[in-house]
């Protein structure tokens, strides 16, 4: 028993303890590992913070701009602006004119401005439902001249549908351009935009089912 502790004390005698008064302690990997995991993670957030506001473009800018005082103005407030841009009311104004399309009569005011259409006394993307076609039919004449962006439109319509209203606007925008400047009427003339197109719905007639269509012949 006295030879196998004297053996094991023998055996014990060769390692060599590291001194305790060390100055700093060697960061385990684990910990290394973990702080280098959490500065990498700063990093990425700080980058994807960085890019999810990038610098917009001056036009970029200014559209939405537009766009927020558009939303801001509408119900009430939209037709108190109206009015302030129409003093006197329509017929008061220097630059109008009357356009129709079926039974749809539309009567059109142009002023300067940024190229925005209001129509009985609300923006023309609400009034028209935002078809597009429709839309493009109110600027399709300021379009031609190279004006889409110089004049704001005013109208007041009545009567028909929407597509006859907006065909009724374009006629009548067209016309407004001509009081401008006679220079006008040749482009807008080599459009076809100062047509008046007369096309309208036949009436019925009495012992016909529409206009011309018959019931069927019964010999018996």
């Amino acid at each position: 028993m006295a030879l196998f502790v004297s053996s094991l004390a023998a055996a014990f005698s060769h390692l060599c303890l590291p001194p305790t008064s060390t100055s700093k302690p060697h960061p385990s990997p684990l910990l290394r590992l973990h702080s280098t995991s959490t500065s990498g993670r700063a990093a990425r957030l700080a980058l994807r913070a960085s890019a999810a506001e990038p610098e917009l473009p001056a036009e970029e800018v200014v559209a939405v701009e537009e766009e927020a005082e558009e939303d801001a103005l509408s119900g009430l407030a939209l037709r108190k602006y109206v009015k302030q841009r129409l003093p006197g009311g329509f017929a008061a104004q220097r630059i109008t004119a009357t356009g129709r399309r079926k039974t749809a009569i539309a009567r059109v005011v142009l002023q300067e401005g940024t190229g925005r259409v209001f129509i009985n006394f609300r923006d023309a993307k609400e009034y028209l439902q935002g078809n597009p076609m429709w839309m493009e039919y109110c600027k399709v004449p300021l379009a031609t001249l190279g004006f889409e962006k110089n004049y704001d439109v005013f109208v007041k319509v009545h009567g028909g549908g929407l597509s006859g209203q907006a065909q009724a606007i374009c006629l009548g925008v067209a016309r407004a351009l001509v009081k401008i400047s006679n220079a006008n009427r040749v482009p807008l003339r080599s459009e076809g935009l100062l047509t008046r197109d007369t096309r309208i719905v036949e009436r019925k007639k009495a012992g016909l089912k529409k206009a011309r269509k018959r019931p069927q012949f019964s010999k018996r």
